[in-house]
């Protein structure tokens, strides 16, 4: 192999990725690649005395990643796609995607060989990506609350009305069916748009990501929490003091919980509570969302799973189901080999259990 090494040396030189080679003895780096100072800005002549300084700067969480990944990966066995947070002087982060695997030479001396990649652009517009939906997600549900609510109630004024008044003429009738014919309409427009948004998110690929699953449940409950004076409703999320990472598909499993919550609202009188709690028990991430509500009755219970289930029922606002929700939402959740349980007692509220696969602290 040794007399292929010049003809790779054109492809080492010019590759933006960091390619370096380290002897565990004595922590000694005995191969970098040029690409180092662009990556670091700093000259590579530095990178022995460099590199103990900068792992110490690469967030807490991700070097123990690293350490037990090269713990529990074979001799030769190569680790790909782990994200490095690195801490910069400026107060930003850098993002970087690690390759490495333990290796050994003819002599039987240790190395570590992998490169590094430069992610921090493709991260930051993914996160903006994932926070925009965040919003846009929690914001649709909100604002069909706002607008279908009053719709809602002046569907059944008008019907009480249309009941009450006794004999009409004829074209005040057709004005009272016609105010009741398009609440109706505007109500299920609202709802039928909001659904596709789910039922469209959920049929993408899934995309795989470790992520801190607190932080994405604290962004979306604060869209929530925000709202409380327009939905007339009190939202709480409670997280662990440290992070619970998991991997998952951010976009996918918080169009779970926006639903889940969604369910909620639609369920709960004004004034009652919704409350998000995150919680982790050896290698497993357990989220809650819990409501005062009327609950679910226990006749239907059994099938809430189920498509088209025969449990769907109208909001206490007159908000329609499609019957779907709840078993898209089981489906994602297994997608993250996870699983969801309920309990509920009528009039006095449901919690819904999500557990998935969560890394060990």
């Amino acid at each position: 192999m040794q007399e292929f090494l010049p003809l790779l040396h054109p492809l080492l030189t010019h590759s933006k990725a960091v390619n370096f080679v380290l002897r565990e003895a004595d922590k000694r780096i005995v191969y970098l690649s040029e690409a180092y100072e662009q990556v670091f800005g700093d000259p590579a002549a530095h990178a022995t005395e460099d590199w103990p300084h900068w792992l110490q700067r690469v967030h807490p969480d991700d070097r123990r990643l690293i350490v037990d990944q090269l713990r529990e990966a074979e001799e030769g066995q190569l680790i790909e796609g782990l994200q490095l947070r690195v801490a910069q002087s400026e107060g930003r982060t850098q993002w970087l995607r690690l390759a490495i695997c333990r290796v050994r030479d003819a002599a039987g001396a240790k190395y570590l060989s992998g490169s590094l990649r430069d992610n921090t652009a493709a991260r930051e517009v993914a996160i903006n990506a994932h926070k925009f939906n965040t919003k846009k997600n929690a914001t649709l549900e909100i604002l069909s609350h706002d607008l279908a609510a009053p719709l809602a109630l002046l569907q059944q004024l008008t019907e009480h009305l249309r009941h009450e008044t006794g004999p009409v003429s004829e074209e005040a009738r057709r004005v009272l069916e016609l105010m009741e014919r398009t609440c109706r309409e505007g109500v299920t427009l609202i709802r039928d748009f909001v659904d596709n948004e789910f039922m469209e998110s959920a049929s993408v690929k899934m995309k795989w990501e470790r992520a801190d699953l607190g932080a994405w449940l604290q962004a979306l409950m604060e869209e929530y929490q925000g709202s409380e004076r327009h939905t007339h409703l009190q939202f709480s999320c409670t997280l662990p003091p440290v992070p619970v990472y998991v991997n998952m598909d951010i976009n996918k499993f918080q169009q779970v919980v926006n639903n889940l919550v969604s369910n909620a609202i639609k369920f709960t009188p004004d004034g009652g509570h919704i409350a998000l709690s995150l919680e982790q028990h050896k290698n497993r991430a357990v989220v809650r969302v819990v409501d005062n509500g009327v609950g679910i009755p226990a006749s239907v219970q059994p099938v809430l799973f189920d498509k088209f289930t025969p449990a769907r029922r109208p909001g206490l606002r007159g908000e329609k189901t499609t019957g779907l929700g709840m078993s898209i939402i089981q489906t994602i959740v297994e997608l993250h080999h996870g699983r969801i349980t309920f309990e509920s007692t009528e009039g006095q509220g449901s919690t819904f259990i999500v557990e998935l696969p969560a890394e060990v602290i």
